[in-house]
């Protein structure tokens, strides 16, 4: 049978990363029935977001090998992923656009907002130099994985490195072109999409994860690094999913059986202010980068991360807010000294 026959999210999942990758990310994750129900010729915005979500997965396991092998593991065991949120990266450089992207968040608000996701919060990253906001989806807040989009604040920076970021950022390219742009502008009038245009979309919208920038001169690379790990970061990995994270029911139970095995976990929870959320995680993967220079080195990747939610009381509702602590202190997986 062909995935297209299995609904629309099985079929846009099928085109973008053929039909036996695309099997094995959808075996892998716990998806809601009713959005994996959709099916037939036109596509709403809810399924096309979480087809992304399933390619954007299954994307951050080809470059974690860490967290490929947590998920094989998880699927021995009878279990599935619960797809909590993804964080991105983002620039935001004092003269506004960088390079061809829009500003900051701006190159993925474009994005998100067309496709039913509303901001739910504000988290400051002062010590970061960073601000971070939750997308939570309209639709499906609690089924449809939210993100986790930062923002580097460059102006905060003194004037060697601002330079020093333009030089890196500078080269950054828009890679979405007008017929992805149309089909954004259609969901963001309300319209269902033709199955057709979803599926040559789809390849589109997901390279926005991505490095959009050239390599980086290692120099400009070093300077970064030696004012901001994150700035660092994303001079190598761009606005590629910097973590992906599975919804569990006991977080520091499974954290105490990881380290058991000797997996590569964050030595401490993080706790949210409220106590209802916890979160921990593998330290990012090594990763291989060429730079503008030819020489291949050694840098952070990407990373997995897990968190536990409580229903808030006051609510009813599960707890799907951040907190800056735990955020401040997840970032710290990619930093070159972890």
């Amino acid at each position: 049978m062909s995935m297209q026959k299995e609904g629309t999210i099985a079929a846009l999942a099928a085109a973008a990363l053929g039909e036996e990758d695309a099997r094995r990310a959808l075996e892998a994750l716990a998806i809601a029935p009713a959005l994996m129900a959709e099916s037939g010729e036109r596509v709403s915005r809810a399924a096309f977001a979480m087809a992304m979500n399933v390619v954007l997965f299954h994307d951050l396991l080809r470059r974690v090998p860490s967290g490929s092998a947590y998920v094989t593991d998880t699927l021995g065991r009878g279990g599935r992923v619960l797809f909590d949120h993804g964080a991105l990266r983002t620039v935001r450089m004092p003269q506004g656009p960088t390079g061809a992207l829009p500003a900051g968040e701006d190159a993925f608000t474009r994005i998100f907002l067309p496709l039913g996701y509303e901001m739910a919060a504000v988290y400051p990253l002062d010590r970061l130099r960073m601000t971070g906001r939750a997308y939570r989806h309209a639709d499906a807040p609690e089924d449809i994985p939210q993100f986790f989009l930062s923002e580097l604040h460059v102006d905060r920076f003194d004037p060697e490195f601002q330079e020093a970021a333009e030089r890196v950022f500078g080269s950054s390219r828009d890679p979405l072109d007008g017929e992805a742009l149309a089909l954004l502008d259609a969901f963001a009038a309300g319209e269902a999409v033709s199955l057709g245009q979803a599926t040559r979309v789809l390849p589109t919208i997901v390279a926005a994860f991505d490095r959009q920038h050239e390599a980086p001169d290692f120099e400009d690379y070093q300077l970064l690094l030696s004012r901001s790990n994150e700035a660092a970061w994303i001079a190598t990995e761009g606005n590629a999913f910097n973590h992906a994270t599975d919804r569990v029911p006991d977080v520091a139970a499974l954290a105490e059986r990881l380290k058991a095995e000797e997996r590569p976990m964050k030595a401490r929870l993080e706790v949210s202010a409220t106590g209802r959320v916890r979160q921990t995680a593998f330290r990012a993967d090594s990763v291989e980068r060429v730079f503008a220079d030819g020489e291949v080195r050694t840098v952070p990747g990407s990373f997995y991360e897990f968190i536990s939610r409580d229903v808030d009381p006051e609510t009813g509702r599960l707890d799907l807010a951040f907190d800056t602590g735990n955020a401040t202190g997840i970032f710290a997986m990619t930093s070159a000294g972890r």
